[in-house]
Order: C-alpha cells, then structure tokens, then sequence
C-alpha cells in the first residue's frame, strides 16, 4: 500500500440551506456547516489520521472546512494549497436562483438534465465532464503524487468537483457518478495501492 487520500465535502453553507445553485459564487458556512466540519475533524482525530499536506479549493466555504478539520487535529498551520481547479462546478446562469424557481422558469425535466446528467451543461455553465476536465490534470500532476510517495492528503472541496475526482479513483461511468451523494462535512479516507489503485475506502459517517 501507498499513501492516504481524504476526501470531505464543505459542511453546509449559507445557500445550501437556501437551495440555491451556489457553483463559483463565494458564500461562507452555516453554523451547522461550522459544526460538520469540526465534526468531521473529530472523526479524523477519532481514526488517528494526521496530515502531512491539504489541498482546498478558492471558495471559503472549502477552505473554512479544511481549517477546522486541522485546526480538530492540532495541525492549525499545515502547509495548505488553495486552488481553482478545486472549485465547485460552475452552475453558469443558474448561479444564485433557488432551484424551485429554476424549474418553474425552464421545467422540471431540463433543470435535472442540467443538475444530473454527465455531459449537459447549464447556460453559461459547466457539465461535471467539464468540471472533471480541470480536476482530473490536477490530481493527477499535483496531488496524486503526495499520495503515491505515502503521504496522508487532505482535499476539501465540493460535491461536483469530489465526483470528478472519485470518478477517477474508482472507475467509474458518467451514469454512475451522477447517481453518486455525497453528504456535507463526511470524510472518505482511500487508501491507494502504489499503482494509483484503490485498496480500501471507508466513509466515516456522523
């Protein structure tokens, strides 16, 4: 076995719990958001992980989440690297409209093309193929190779752009990973094989 790989969504932020298409806009945590993200550093530190590098995305929401897990485990100043890349998917026109008033403006049916399909872009927007198109190269280039020299990784970042990359680490198909949850503040730990191949996953649940 290689190194460790510790997925975690954001906790909840401001316009989750408002139901809004947030994608690239900058929004913080709730207060329930703070407490996951605490939470899933309690469960890290519960494991006996530490870090020896983080990765977050350029959105505050990630990074505030990254911060706290760290900050649960005593590693406050980590060596952290933000980048775009990371980011969530880009919702294009939709950014920042309440879903409900999404789909009375263009339908039920196109709305959850736009919200679940692999390859269907939003206006302006991007589909999670093209979010995937980003994360992919970076994983492979940057934060894959922390993981194969056997390093335990932190990412915090998004729901989309964490599908993108758990496409990648378990094979999976576009039809697949849309059908894919993932719930806010709850890490996935992988454990990589020296080949790049998973050798365990374990999600820790509240």
């Amino acid at each position: 076995m290689s190194g460790t790989l510790v997925l975690v969504r954001h906790g909840q932020s401001e316009w989750n719990l408002k139901n809004l298409f947030t994608g690239w806009r900058d929004v913080d945590l709730t207060e329930q958001g703070r407490a996951e993200a605490k939470d899933a550093g309690e469960r890290l530190k519960a494991k006996g992980l530490s870090f020896d590098i983080a990765f977050t995305s350029d959105l505050q929401r990630a990074q505030k989440t990254s911060q706290s897990i760290l900050d649960v485990l005593g590693q406050s100043s980590l060596e952290t690297i933000r980048q775009q890349a990371l980011n969530e998917r880009d919702y294009g026109d939709l950014s920042g409209l309440n879903k409900d008033d999404a789909r009375q403006k263009w339908g039920e049916e196109q709305v959850h093309v736009w919200r679940r399909s692999y390859d269907v872009p939003p206006p302006g927007g991007e589909s999670l193929r093209d979010t995937g198109a980003r994360v992919w190269p970076y994983y492979i280039h940057t934060i894959q190779p922390y993981v194969l020299s056997g390093k335990t990784v932190l990412v915090a970042a998004h729901g989309n752009s964490l599908r993108a990359l758990i496409m990648a680490l378990e094979g999976l198909t576009g039809e697949q990973i849309v059908k894919t949850e993932l719930n806010t503040g709850v890490p996935i730990i992988y454990r990589l094989n020296a080949d790049s191949t998973v050798a365990s996953k374990e999600i820790l649940e509240a």
